[in-house]
């Protein structure tokens, strides 16, 4: 496969479904060829085939992000059906929520793991192209849980940690032309909440109606809401914007 010669090749991680699966749409959308990358190659096909339906072009890869074999693997077989990567967004998570004390070792480990060793593990395998282009875009997926959420402290450390590794990427590489930001995304209607919501002996439905009436736009967020605001960190308009973490949450977070 390969584009036209501005065409600019993004990877998307986690982009199965969800989150991921909209950035990676809305990035073909915008004329990138993408990878859809998530754990296994048969989740990436409904998401390829939306864009190839679309008009776009992409491929599936399966891998472990947190595996360094397996990302370096997938960015090198990016470069060589795609094209050299220059846009990656660090979007595969999972979700493991209990309180401290129920909290086992393996709940810590894979959350880490897949949010926070993902995102630095991707991150260094596609700078060596970006470096080489002189242009680039990461864009982290943090979380507005990154200020604190009962029931999270696993995945709240993943997100605040994903806010230091954006900043300190942003000062490395921004004298190379590559810019790094990160999305807090707060309530967003996907599957993934939907254990969350059975947590608190919730619906899913319930759970994200309940939240809107905490939320100042009164409404729940979307997929499409956090692929707009990647859509611009992925842009040359952003290209002086870095080290920054913008909260997709209907209203003001610290």
């Amino acid at each position: 496969m390969s584009g036209t010669p501005e065409s600019k090749v993004a990877i998307v991680t986690g982009a199965g479904r969800g989150i991921g699966a909209a950035i990676a749409q809305r990035l073909a959308a915008d004329g990138h060829l993408v990878a859809v990358l998530d754990l296994r190659t048969e989740d990436t096909e409904a998401t390829v085939d939306a864009i190839r339906e679309a008009g776009g072009d992409a491929i599936g890869l399966g891998a472990d992000v947190a595996n360094t074999a397996d990302a370096n693997e997938a960015v090198s077989r990016v470069a060589l059906e795609l094209g050299p990567p220059t846009v990656l967004v660090n979007n595969a998570g999972i979700l493991r929520d209990n309180l401290l004390f129920k909290l086992t070792d393996d709940d810590w480990d894979s959350v880490i793991d897949v949010h926070l060793r993902g995102a630095f593990v991707m991150s260094r395998a596609v700078q060596t192209h970006q470096v080489a282009a002189r242009w680039g875009r990461i864009v982290n997926l943090s979380s507005t849980s990154a200020l604190g959420n009962r029931g999270q402290a696993n995945y709240a450390a993943a997100k605040a940690g994903i806010q230091g590794f954006t900043k300190t990427l942003a000062i490395e590489l921004g004298p190379f032309g590559v810019t790094v930001n990160a999305i807090a995304p707060g309530f967003i209607a996907t599957e993934m909440l939907r254990g969350t919501a059975e947590r608190l002996g919730l619906t899913l439905d319930t759970f994200l109606a309940e939240a809107a009436t905490t939320i100042p736009v009164r409404r729940t967020g979307t997929p499409d809401d956090i692929a707009a605001a990647a859509a611009f960190f992925a842009s040359d308009e952003a290209s002086f914007v870095s080290g920054q973490v913008l909260y997709v949450a209907g209203g003001p977070k610290a």
